[in-house]
């Protein structure tokens, strides 16, 4: 049966991955039935499954030449309800096959005698008084396998997708430096309850520790919730803010679903994690059917649609690269065993780049501990929680006491011409129609030529240029009260220069005439090479070179 598993994995037809790296590209995988959004940016198909209930995983597997195993439609039903392609059909599973030919595609996780017992007592393994020991560990990837506790499996698949992930040791060096600014939050939060430390490397598999990634089914995050369901755990999802993307809201809410559905399926994490991907009534269906043919119940003896099947395998090919990386040639980025970001409540609504003046942390920084934010600025009615680098909180809040309300937001003033429309004037800014109502008391969208009105930058998207302004603002402002601040060059032994831009110029023209990198002129000046350049703009610019 082994030799016959193994054959049919390798000889599975061919779904050849086309990705470049760098392109960011819709593939619809016609002949399985399936839509996927391959978000990974750095050349893996990152389509992150839809977590919770909807099941279009793709980010854990690195892509191989010549098999990639095709994923299942996702599915965006609210939990219990399960995969829609999980419905009743012909066959065993639901696909119209047979029940003798849904068997052949039954991939048989045959667990050690020890995962056995185990796994049939649903426990974890603990010391001989039931306390966990806690020596400390300087290396995060350290702790993590100390509080490895799952039952490991033998199956091709593991196999199979361990040497994906170990054929592509440059994907693995991209996950674990993402995963550098997320994990030690999430490791403490599982530990917190008690779950196996498997479970702090879900994201890896869901969204390769990308907060911004997104499935054709619209689920979003580290931790991939779909918009439903993330509601019903709490996440919150408007036009300032979207939770799912937000490290601490969406790891809490994950953990909650995680520890609902490992308490539904009686201490059964391998179930637990099938219904995490495909839903919890979708499992439920398989199991009742395996107890009306009096087959065993566990996660490896259910028939499960390709997605499921493949999404615990997955997980523990990663487990098993993180348990033991020398023995497959991977060296994984070091990650201290310490915070990477602290909280700051800002109070009330506060523009994101002036958070990033006053505690000395860049825009793109900033932005990737707080995905959550839609916007430039937090929302008006919160949450006002600012993430930054631990080493940065005791200057933010030092400086934010003393910050004066007028400072925290910008706005524009907008002179009302003849023939201007309230749409026309928020499409101009980048804003909604609603915020500028709000932000003049307007009802309805009647305005007169000659009227003031104020529109709200910080409303805009959160941006690097949107960024520009306020930072230089305030940079110019904290220089005036603190000339001796001007002494202290962001690149120590460079002499600064103020380049004014002329017609045609480019970033990469002006980096190439100081003899410094395009980043460095994007970090000195809060914008990014999609910016466009103007006319008269000034640029700082720290050289090393002399221009008399």
């Amino acid at each position: 049966m082994e030799e016959e598993i193994t054959k049919k994995v390798r000889q599975e037809p061919a779904r050849k991955n086309l990705l470049k790296p760098g392109l960011l590209i819709a593939v619809a995988l016609a002949t399985a039935g399936c839509s996927t959004l391959f978000v990974e940016d750095t050349g893996m198909t990152s389509s992150p499954g839809a977590g919770p209930t909807a099941a279009t995983q793709a980010a854990s597997a690195p892509p191989e030449p010549a098999s990639r195993p095709a994923a299942q439609p996702p599915s965006m039903l609210a939990p219990g309800a399960g995969p829609a392609a999980a419905a009743p059909g012909s066959g065993a599973d639901g696909t119209g096959t047979s029940p003798a030919a849904a068997a052949d595609n039954v991939v048989a996780l045959a667990p050690s005698a020890a995962a056995q017992t185990a796994e049939s007592a649903n426990a974890f393994p603990s010391a001989p008084d039931g306390t966990q020991p806690a020596a400390p560990q300087a290396d995060l990837w350290d702790r993590i396998r100390a509080g490895f506790r799952l039952p490991r499996f033998d199956s091709p698949l593991i196999a199979a997708y361990a040497r994906r992930f170990a054929a592509d040791p440059d994907y693995l060096m991209r996950i674990g430096e993402r995963a550098r600014l997320y994990l030690y939050h999430i490791v403490e939060e599982v530990e917190k309850r008690n779950m196996p430390l498997e479970i702090a490397l879900l994201p890896a598999i869901e969204s390769a520790y990308h907060p911004h990634a997104h499935s054709r089914a619209r689920a979003m995050g580290l931790w991939q919730f779909i918009a439903p369901t993330a509601r019903i755990y709490g996440i919150k999802v408007d036009w300032w803010y979207d939770g799912r993307r937000d490290v601490l809201a969406s790891t809490q809410a994950a953990l909650d679903y995680l520890q609902k559905l490992h308490d539904e399926f009686n201490g059964d994490w391998f179930l637990a994690l099938a219904a995490y991907n495909a839903g919890e009534g979708g499992i439920q269906r398989r199991i009742s059917e395996n107890r009306r043919r009096g087959r065993p119940t566990r996660y490896q003896d259910l028939r499960l649609l390709r997605e499921t099947r493949h999404y615990v395998p997955k997980l523990m090919a990663f487990v098993r690269i993180v348990s033991d990386p020398a023995a497959y040639g991977i060296t994984l980025p070091a990650i201290p065993n310490a915070p990477y970001f602290a909280e700051v409540d800002a109070g009330s609504q506060i523009d994101l780049a002036v958070v990033s003046q006053l505690a000395g942390v860049p825009v793109p920084e900033l932005r990737s501990i707080n995905a959550g934010f839609n916007r430039i600025a937090t929302p008006p009615d919160g949450p006002h929680r600012i993430l930054v680098p631990v080493d940065s909180k005791d200057a933010l809040v030092d400086r934010l006491s003393r910050l004066p309300d007028e400072a925290r937001i910008r706005w524009r003033r907008h002179h009302v011409r003849r023939g201007d429309t309230l749409g026309e004037i928020a499409a101009r800014y980048g804003v909604s129609v609603r915020e500028v109502q709000r932000a003049n008391g307007l009802r309805g969208t009647l305005i007169r030529a000659g009227q003031d009105l104020l529109i709200p930058i910080s409303s805009q998207p959160f941006s690097l240029r949107t960024a520009q302004a306020a930072a230089a603002q305030l940079a110019k402002a904290q220089t005036a009260e603190n000339p001796q601040t001007a002494e202290n060059p962001p690149a120590p032994g460079r002499t600064k220069v103020e380049h004014r831009v002329r017609q045609g110029e480019t970033l990469w023209g002006i980096a190439r005439r100081y003899d410094v990198h395009v980043a460095q002129l994007e970090e000195w000046n809060s914008i990014s090479q999609r910016d466009s350049l103007h006319v008269n703009q000034t640029l700082e610019i720290w050289t090393a070179t002399r221009f008399d």
